[in-house]
């Protein structure tokens, strides 16, 4: 039902001023809410109509402030029928705020995108290497692109977004960069998160993922076999690069730290535990979660191997990692596995062939990963056949002994 809106002026009597004269004051009425506001004009009472509302007479003055009262009302109607079109609700003291200039200006997604960027990049120290603030920096840079590719414009206000801006900034990215669907989405949920942030800020009401679902492809992440593992790590090279890449790789395999935890491995990450064992203790780069690994014989062997070698309190080798995934393919090709190897496989490795097909419960791999959430754990570690087959052979065992009990 539309709004029952009128604007009326009378003279504030009980204000006199000196010279005789009273304030105009203008009163908005809307679903019977009243809101009054000064005109900052003024006048005899005794030149005022209260019946018609404006001055009387034909004086000068007269026509100016009856002048003057008419802009004032085309306006107040022009911000009613504004506030209606843009909100479909108007109240009397919207109407007299936006008259006065008190309704703040809706701010657009690409200044909440600055605002949240700079509030990430805070918490993360000013560290502009961090690699998930560069991804928040180049989600913004990709949506400006795509607002100027379809809408000839490099930003809007978050409530002119819809769902189909949302579809078509996801085929965008598909398109134009040949991402797949997992990783365009991590663009559309790195957006999602900056319009929460908008809304948590109290200035933004519209919700474009209101009724928009992000949705991952499951995949199946590549990992090595403990045959693979142990090709790699018998394996003797020439090159001193590939011997010491190789190295860290088997060590990631052994302890599942991913490439940043191990570039930031220090000797005061390992301490003797309670149970008298050497362990890795230490919060994950990403998720600040403490992991703890207990170091085996081999990842020990390799630690030992560059003691008192390198430069820098540094206890691996560590190259950089577009490198480091370079050199794993040449070793990949040496040893005749035929994977995509990457330094994050080894800890997908880890997780799978070394701890979970070893009778390690994913309670404990979990630990080990440094994860918040198990079901993140089923990402990194697959159940394998062989798991599968030697689980059922024991409860084969297991439920066979009644068997040759009864038959006696």
């Amino acid at each position: 039902m539309r709004s029952t809106f009128k604007l009326l002026y009378f003279v504030k009597r009980n204000a006199v001023k000196k010279n005789g004269n009273a304030p105009i004051i203008a009163r908005i009425t809307i679903d019977q809410v009243v809101a009054q506001f000064n005109t900052k004009l003024e006048i005899n009472p005794t030149h005022w109509s209260v019946e018609l509302g404006k001055a009387s007479g034909r004086t000068a003055e007269a026509v100016h402030i009856n002048s003057m009262l008419e802009s004032i009302r085309s306006t107040v109607h022009q911000h009613y029928h504004a506030l209606m079109a843009q909100d479909g609700y108007v109240t009397a003291e919207l109407v007299k705020n936006a008259f006065l200039g008190k309704i703040a200006r809706e701010r657009t997604l690409i200044e909440f995108f600055k605002q949240h960027n700079e509030q990430y990049l805070q918490k993360v120290k000013m560290n502009t290497a961090d690699k998930t603030y560069s991804r928040y920096e180049l989600t913004k840079k990709r949506l400006m692109e795509f607002m100027k590719f379809k809408y000839s414009v490099s930003d809007m206000l978050i409530k002119d977004i819809n769902v189909v801006f949302i579809e078509d900034f996801l085929l965008y990215i598909k398109n134009n960069y040949g991402c797949s669907h997992n990783t365009a989405m991590k663009f559309i949920q790195r957006f999602r998160t900056v319009v929460n942030f908008a809304k948590n800020t109290g200035l933004v009401t519209a919700d474009p993922f209101g009724s928009y679902r992000v949705r991952f492809e499951r995949t199946d992440r590549d990992y090595l076999t403990m045959e693979e593992i142990t090709t790699i790590y018998n394996h003797e090279f020439s090159s001193k690069r590939l011997e010491q890449v190789r190295d860290l790789f088997i060590f990631s395999c052994y302890t599942a730290l991913s490439y940043i935890d191990v570039c930031e491995l220090r000797q005061e990450d390992i301490r003797t535990g309670f149970d008298g064992n050497l362990w890795i203790i230490r919060k994950r780069h990403k998720t600040n979660v403490t992991s703890t690994v207990r170091l085996l014989d081999i990842p020990k062997a390799i630690l030992e191997k560059y003691r008192d070698k390198l430069p820098n309190g540094k206890i691996l080798p560590v190259i950089s990692n577009q490198k480091m995934n370079d050199y794993l393919k040449e070793i990949a090709a040496i040893c005749g596995i035929e994977k995509t190897l990457t330094y994050h496989v080894a800890r997908h490795s880890c997780a799978t062939s070394v701890l979970l097909a070893n009778g390690v419960p994913i309670e404990t791999v979990s630990k080990i990963l440094g994860h918040t959430n198990i079901r993140t754990t089923q990402i990194y570690a697959r159940i394998t056949d062989l798991k599968v087959s030697g689980d059922m052979e024991m409860l084969a065992q297991k439920l066979d002994v009644p068997n040759r009990t009864a038959s006696r």
